[in-house]
């Protein structure tokens, strides 16, 4: 089994923007949604946004050519692939929709490296209009948690991932990866021996340097798809020969990375 769990959120992380943005943009929609996000939650204002474009005859494969198009780092792809090579178990945590992320993993083919994607439910109705729901139905409970928006809390999945991998014989690791304030929530979750990387002057990134003391998890930054790559490759592998050291094991893959010779960037230091 995987030691190691990567967990990836999807916008600005994984692709470079936000999929609901970019959507509703490509589409000509951007006046008609400012002038409801006042009014609505973002979630049920996209379900909401998906039947205007509906009524005004976008069709879910007009959706889909845009989703086709969405911006993402070249190097992010390698890099995703290589951590699936080297025996990790790779997962979206997202407040993004089914729809939309598979869609745009499907195109880049990825799909298949990803053991779980926990995002908003959406499908495809009858009429061909795009349904988007929330992960956590609000209208019924509040998830308790006051940092996160109503309809997800990734730190209540993250606990439950981590409850998840604890029932197998050995330890995990986990790298987190994120931009946003949402992912600050599972970052705080993080337990010592595990990494968060925060998108460098990002929500996230800000959140963490107000207090870094907060964070058990040890933190490296990065700022682009090259970044990530290597940042990410360099910690799997540190992390690879941090067990083989202790257990060594001649059938494991991580042994032979070709990152491990270059020099990991230290983690974020913390202010006294």
């Amino acid at each position: 089994m995987a030691r190691i769990v990567v967990v990836f959120d999807f916008d600005k992380t994984i692709i470079d923007c936000d999929s609901d943005n970019w959507v509703i943009d490509e589409l000509g929609a951007t006046d008609m949604f400012n002038e409801l996000l006042p009014t609505m939650p973002w979630n049920s204002l996209m379900d909401r946004m998906m039947k205007e474009l509906h009524d005004q005859g976008k069709t879910i494969e007009d959706v889909e050519e845009v989703l086709q198009r969405t911006p993402i780092h070249p190097r992010v792809v390698p890099a995703i692939k290589a951590a699936h090579a080297l025996g990790c178990d790779l997962r979206i945590v997202s407040d993004a929709n089914l729809f939309f992320i598979e869609t745009i993993l499907k195109h880049l083919g990825l799909r298949d490296y990803f053991s779980e994607i926990n995002t908003n439910p959406s499908f495809v109705d009858e009429e061909g209009r795009l349904r988007i729901f929330p992960y956590h139905d609000f209208h019924k409970s509040s998830h308790g948690c006051s940092l996160c928006p109503p309809n997800m809390c990734k730190g209540v999945i993250i606990k439950r991932i981590q409850a998840s991998v604890t029932e197998e014989e050995e330890e995990k690791k986990f790298i987190y990866l994120g931009d946003g304030s949402g992912d600050y929530c599972p970052s705080l979750k993080l337990r010592d021996g595990n990494y968060v990387m925060p998108r460098k002057n990002f929500p996230l990134w800000d959140l963490i340097c107000k207090n870094p003391l907060l964070i058990k998890a040890e933190i490296h930054e990065w700022i682009d798809g090259e970044d990530l790559e290597r940042i990410l490759l360099g910690l799997i592998s540190k992390i690879s020969l941090e067990e083989n050291s202790h257990f060594f094991s001649a059938d494991c893959k991580l042994q032979t990375i070709s990152v491990s010779a270059q020099a990991l960037p230290k983690a974020l230091p913390v202010q006294q």
